[in-house]
């Protein structure tokens, strides 16, 4: 599941569509009779992110200046990759020659053979090393690697600094567990005027995937280390059920309007009538810039638990048809567009700051050692947010299991949004009976691999 997306000023970017010829995305034609390299590239911004699109086209113009042996093509539309495409789109040849994925896209696009092997090139990519151990790994599959990836993200709690002083809560100790959120969530409630505690998702899959992020940071998992076993029937999962339930039900502080999805809990935070939930960096932004909400009201802790926290994030593979040339020039192109610390289209902070887009979040952190304080250091010298307001979330992620998404993630937060939205909705839903069907049902899904 992504978080909301892209990076700056717009939410989630582009792919080709469908409707292109094959001819227009996945090429297979190095264009070698004109002596230079064609490469075709998607998840360019659209021409309504005005701002992300002038910066892509700026960062491919100096790239081909600086590679002039190298014809860039980018495809855009919305978002990045529809879910209800990519398949079609990769077994129709018509997946272009350097495409973007989700995290976990990787090892399906891996399974159906559409995925090109980098593993003999990656040498050939300046940063790769740089890059978290963690993050390669996921799209490393067999000890071979199939993909870059390009940002990540964690999960945590972004809360209304403004709502918890007015409960007579301390802004600056968020809550670190289960119990304190709940508390907290209480007496913001009961400011009343339609206050919100705490809103959680539960439909379009997205319950399902922030039931995952709960009970990671609880401890527990949602499969089994093989990834052969539901693993949600446990005293873990029924913690994280029975939290929600008591919110909603005893203490009312999670509003009586359910079936939320992103875009329903955003309106509330930046109105300024919810006091939390869990998102990932990202989401700040968007509250700011689309919903009405002020920067300076808004802060972000780790996960409440401990424990872990979901990540996620994306990155890139290269269509199987690709020739080495291909595969060569669209790792250099990675190289200029996303993995130079404090450069290109996603580290330019000065840039960004002199547009007005978001710069001192503090997420995403791609980079490792030398890379990594070079990133951090350009991007707090052009920091134009409250830093300190994340600070706790930076804390408190060095101490958490960083833990990705399942297999068959989608399929899987769906029979997981059925049990999220009945405890939500229904004050008597039978929690130890929702979590064996889902348990049986998320086994059958494991079994079709």
């Amino acid at each position: 599941m992504r978080s909301t997306g892209f990076r700056r000023t717009f939410a989630t970017l582009s792919v080709c569509s469908l409707a292109l010829a094959v001819s227009a995305c996945g090429s297979g034609d190095d264009d070698s009779a004109s002596g230079k390299t064609r490469i075709t590239v998607n998840c360019m911004p659209p021409k309504s992110a005005k701002v992300d699109r002038q910066f892509f086209e700026q960062d491919i113009a100096s790239f081909e200046k600086a590679n002039p042996g190298i014809d860039v093509v980018a495809h855009d539309a919305f978002p990045c990759q529809d879910p209800k495409t990519f398949d079609a789109k990769l077994a129709g040849g018509q997946m272009e020659d350097v495409f973007y994925t989700y995290f976990t896209d990787a090892r399906h696009v891996v399974d159906i053979n559409q995925a090109a092997d980098l593993t003999s090139y990656v040498k050939e990519l300046k940063s790769y090393g740089t890059i978290q151990q963690q993050l390669r790994d996921i799209y490393t599959v067999d000890g071979k690697v199939y993909g870059i990836p390009r940002t990540g993200y964690s999960m945590g709690l972004i809360y209304n600094k403004k709502l918890f002083e007015k409960a007579g809560l301390d802004p600056e100790k968020p809550p670190a567990t289960w119990d304190e959120l709940r508390a907290a969530a209480k007496k913001i409630a009961g400011l009343g005027d339609g206050t919100v505690g705490y809103a959680d998702y539960s439909a379009q899959n997205q319950g399902g995937w922030h039931f995952t992020a709960e009970l990671y940071s609880q401890g527990g998992d949602v499969v089994s280390a093989d990834g052969k076993k539901a693993t949600v029937d446990t005293p873990e999962g029924r913690a994280v059920l029975q939290n929600l339930h008591d919110m909603r039900w005893t203490d009312n502080s999670m509003g009586s309007k359910q079936l939320l999805v992103i875009n329903d809990v955003q309106q509330m935070m930046g109105s300024g009538k919810l006091g939390m939930y869990l998102s990932a960096p990202d989401n700040i932004p968007i509250l700011v810039k689309e919903k009405g909400g002020d920067y300076k009201d808004l802060a972000l802790a780790p996960m409440p638990g401990g424990e872990g926290t979901l990540i996620g994030g994306d990155g890139y593979m290269f269509n199987k048809k690709a020739s080495p040339e291909q595969i060569r020039a669209g790792l250099k192109w990675l190289d200029h567009m996303f993995l130079t610390p404090g450069d290109g289209f996603l580290g330019d902070y000065a840039r960004a700051k002199k547009n007005d887009a978001p710069v001192g979040l503090p997420e995403p952190r791609l980079f490792t050692g030398a890379a990594d304080a070079k990133d951090q250091q350009v991007k707090k010298a052009n920091a134009n947010v409250p830093v300190d307001n994340y600070q706790a979330f930076l804390d408190g992620n060095q101490s958490l299991d960083m833990k990705i998404e399942p297999p068959s993630a989608q399929q899987i937060y769906s029979v997981l949004d059925g049990v999220v939205s009945a405890v939500l909705t229904k004050k008597d839903a039978d929690i130890d009976q929702l979590l064996k069907d889902a348990s049986g049902k998320i086994d059958s899904i494991l079994a079709r691999g």
